[in-house]
């Protein structure tokens, strides 16, 4: 005879994926549903992004980092590359630039889905992204910007999150500082991955090889250390001298008075080394850390020039939440919250089964979740199952001429009701 390996569950999905099973879908759900009804409140309207793209149009709107981690393949009906998106913002701007043309501007559109990105084979490492985001399109300036960062806030205070930061950075307050500086693109490059990793030896060491004047130098050494609350932009202004950046400061200047108007600006901090997207956006850009966790939750930012690429030139501003990080860190607040009740579980005594599935259809008609139990098992069985499967109540129904038993499982307690009244639009659990 030849043995059988036994089947463990997690070696039957590609690493980076997982399934749900009901509690934390649930989680999710509820997750998903908190976003959905705030975004609602500030006049979002949903969209549903096809779940392919030609992956020659997508990448218009990717970024070089993202490009590397879609998952493209052969169309076998055209012969062409197609490929699932690694993010939805470059699909509400393709929707947008193209779809919505000629629709009013400005565009508030929401999402909630899925992303499929490549990513390296190390434990921790989703590959299946869940997103719920906002994409603000048509509106430059501040103010937009702030609505942005409130929402963000409004959010996370919503799902229940205690302790919390927005970190905002600008990436024109870097160009500033950076342009027209007598640098190879290579000592570039390394420059800005320095800063971006705030290794202060590290930048040290690489600006004595280059030519660069002794303010320039300070300016560049200043970035890694230019983060904290409100007092850094003050400090910020100190070290620069060009009119971009403080043009930058400026604009964040506007943004915290539209913050502090929205009663948040204690939920923000400024990181003006944070280089994350600074190929991609064209303003400010932020990120939402929770407490005790290093990934962020949410990110967003200013990205002025992506429809442009699909025919439609628009500034825009947005942000998304990476749901499972995000549920990580909140799973004690979720887990109560979270757990899906089911109504009524109807035990049916005796072989005629009719009249329980007339109770079951009337019920299911007012709304409420109903289930038949239909394996033949003695009453205390059941019990035990519908308190494992979370159901409010247990309905015991006999003869006709009986009254049915309606038993509430939180507390044991019993109530008689008349079989026929169960069947009128008047009953209420």
């Amino acid at each position: 005879m030849t043995s059988i390996d036994p089947i463990i569950p997690e070696a039957m999905l590609p690493k980076g994926v997982k399934d749900f099973l009901p509690t934390k879908a649930a989680q999710i759900e509820q997750t998903r549903q908190i976003l959905q009804q705030i975004f609602h409140r500030w006049a979002f309207r949903p969209v549903i992004p096809a779940s392919l793209e030609f992956l020659e149009v997508l990448e218009r709107g990717l970024g070089e980092g993202l490009r590397e981690k879609t998952f493209r393949f052969d169309d076998r009906q055209n012969g062409k590359l197609v490929a699932f998106s690694p993010d939805i913002t470059p699909q509400i701007a393709r929707i947008v630039a193209t779809r919505m043309q000629h629709a009013p501007l400005p565009q508030r559109l929401c999402y909630c889905g899925q992303v499929l990105r490549h990513a390296e084979q190390q434990a921790g490492k989703d590959r299946e992204i869940f997103q719920a985001g906002v994409e603000l399109i048509g509106l430059a300036g501040p103010e937009a910007d702030g609505e942005m960062i409130a929402m963000a806030v409004e959010c996370l205070q919503a799902l229940g999150a205690r302790e919390f930061t927005i970190d905002i950075g600008q990436v024109e307050f870097f160009r500033g500082v950076m342009a027209d500086l007598p640098l190879a693109p290579d000592q570039a490059r390394r420059v800005q991955c320095a800063i971006g990793r705030k290794d202060n030896a590290g930048l040290t060491q690489l600006l004595k090889n280059c030519s660069l004047k002794p303010e320039d130098q300070r300016a560049i050494l200043a970035l890694p250390r230019l983060f904290g609350g409100r007092e850094v932009l003050e400090r910020a202004a100190t070290v620069v001298a060009n009119d971009r950046s403080e043009k930058a400061l400026e604009n964040l200047r506007q943004i915290l008075a539209i913050l502090e108007v929205y009663g948040v600006e204690n939920q923000v901090t400024f990181d003006l080394g944070e280089l994350r997207g600074v190929d991609y956006h064209t303003g400010i850009t932020f990120q939402g850390f929770l407490g005790g966790l290093g990934q962020a939750v949410c990110s967003g930012g200013r990205y002025d020039d992506l429809t442009a690429r699909y025919g439609l030139p628009a500034p825009a501003t947005g942000f998304a939440f990476n749901l499972l990080p995000l549920l990580s860190a909140l799973d004690q607040q979720l887990e109560k919250s979270a757990v899906q009740y089911m109504d009524l579980l109807i035990f049916q005594i005796g072989m005629d089964k009719q009249p329980a599935q007339r109770v079951a259809r009337a019920l299911r008609r007012q709304g409420y979740s109903v289930a038949r139990d239909i394996i033949e098992r003695q009453l205390p069985e059941t019990l035990r199952y519908a308190q494992k499967m979370n159901y409010r109540f247990v309905m015991v129904i006999g003869e006709p001429k009986d009254p049915v038993r309606l038993l509430r499982l939180a507390d044991g307690m019993e109530q008689q009701i008349p079989y026929a009244s169960l069947l009128s639009e008047d009953f209420r659990l």
